[in-house]
């Protein structure tokens, strides 16, 4: 009871701080061209903190299983995205078990299926990549800024890696199974003791082939050391047990219900792993007007239920199958890669400097002033912390790539991801690539802006 009193004790005696004072920026927010394509993305993330052996995601048959409502019947084919993103933690806190993530893919056919890892990453929390604070805004050209596991795994696979802890390829004997990831999320000597671990795997089968996250701690050797799971005892797990726990909370309905918006978790196969957009004036248009002097105009990035910034664009990719008390969508598109082009095209009669930013307005539905909302002063909470690849032409007519780290808090405007001097009659194209990273809160915005003259 002493250190809950205690802590009660401490925020009655800090004096509460006053909300942000808010502003108003005027920019036009416009439906993001193109949508998310029809590949399927294995989604494992409820229960987001796990601390009980058993069944993450499972997309296998029921048939023959102990627990039949723990498996999704969805078969892959060819190109699919495996992502999962999960929390180990001490419980009791003397229990210092490592709890091991399995990711396992089985081969249901008669004859070899091949799997290829085209790109992949896992890392963890702890001491891969610890949170860190970081500037709003770094230069990232090395690829060496980043904080948090997901926003270390975005990066590598945005950038084209396949760790070394992926095999460039895995065959997978008829009726057989093997694991594409077996890897711990340690938390002994960890204070406290809890550790996260997040996975981005894009694969290509030739065949069907089936998948499941799995939950087990570390096994013992004789000498009291740890041990990974071998693939036997992943298979009797998945054979044998029920879905792992503890539960998350059960989202609300999509519809309105007048009640708190819980989101949920998700686990089950999201349609989609890429939003391509070609942004132009109208659907056959060939270029982008660059806006007035002055004004500016934005597109929703992630936009989800209760957070359209009036556009009514719902991006969150559909759930093919869910657990019941699961999300409904895949809420926030961690790990979807946008990949935007702006064919931007000067049509005023003199030169205009011309921004293009990556921002965290306030999230609304319907907007209640025309234009997004920004705090003064940005609050405390990180919305967005990961990288963002854009690539130009210079003035001199070079091609021009960069990668930038941003973190951004709620009701962040941000500082420009480029800024160009565009001659009249000036036509240029600029390429915004980035995975949207796990941990950040939806939505955001991409904002084109011409500068006032002075």
């Amino acid at each position: 009871m002493l250190p809950l009193l205690l802590s009660f004790l401490v925020a009655q005696s800090t004096p509460a701080t006053p909300p942000p004072e808010e502003v108003v920026q005027p920019q036009q927010v416009r439906p993001l061209p193109g949508q998310l394509d029809a590949i399927p993305t294995f989604n494992s993330n409820s229960p987001e903190l796990v601390l009980k052996e058993g069944i993450l995601l499972s997309t296998f048959p029921p048939e023959g299983k102990k627990v039949p409502s723990a498996h999704l019947n969805f078969p892959f084919r060819g190109r699919f995205d495996v992502f999962a993103h999960h929390i180990a933690r001490a419980e009791p806190p003397e229990d210092l078990r490592s709890l091991y993530l399995g990711i396992i893919l089985h081969n249901p056919t008669t004859q070899p299926m091949t799997v290829n890892v085209l790109q992949g990453a896992s890392y963890l929390s702890q001491p891969d990549a610890p949170f860190i604070q970081l500037p709003s805004f770094s230069q990232n050209l090395l690829g060496n800024v980043f904080a948090g596991p997901g926003d270390r795994v975005m990066l590598d696979v945005l950038r084209g890696r396949r760790q070394d802890i992926f095999p460039a390829q895995i065959v997978i004997p008829p009726g057989e199974s093997q694991m594409l990831l077996n890897q711990p999320i340690p938390v002994r000597g960890l204070t406290p003791p809890l550790n996260g671990r997040s996975t981005l795997a894009r694969l290509r089968s030739n065949g069907t082939v089936y998948a499941a996250s799995l939950a087990m701690f570390a096994k013992t050797n004789a000498d009291g050391s740890e041990r990974a799971p071998t693939l036997e005892e992943w298979e009797n797990l998945l054979q044998n047990s029920d879905v792992s726990g503890p539960r998350d909370r059960v989202p609300t309905p999509l519809e309105e219900t007048g009640k708190p918006r819980i989101y949920g978790r998700v686990a089950g196969v999201a349609r989609g792993t890429h939003w391509r957009a070609f942004i132009v004036d109208a659907p056959k248009a060939k270029y982008l007007t660059i806006p007035q002097p002055g004004q500016a105009f934005s597109y929703p990035l992630s936009s989800l239920h209760g957070g359209t910034l009036g556009t009514e664009q719902i991006q969150s990719a559909p759930l093919l199958v869910r657990y019941p008390d699961t999300a409904y969508q895949a809420h926030g598109n961690y790990g979807i890669q946008y990949s935007l082009k702006l064919p931007l095209y000067n049509n005023t009669p003199t030169s205009q400097t011309v921004t293009i930013s990556l921002q965290t307005p306030i999230k609304e539905d319907r907007l209640t002033q025309p234009g997004l909302r920004f705090f003064t002063t940005p609050a405390r909470q990180v919305f967005f912390r990961g990288s963002v690849r854009i690539r130009h032409r210079d003035e001199n007519g070079q091609p021009k790539t960069n990668f930038i780290h941003l973190v951004q808090r709620r009701g962040q405007p941000g500082e420009p991801l480029a800024v160009l001097n565009m001659k009249t009659g000036d036509r240029s194209l600029v390429e915004v690539d980035f995975l949207y990273p796990p941990d950040a809160s939806p939505p955001q915005v991409l904002t084109v802006a011409t500068q006032a003259q002075k």
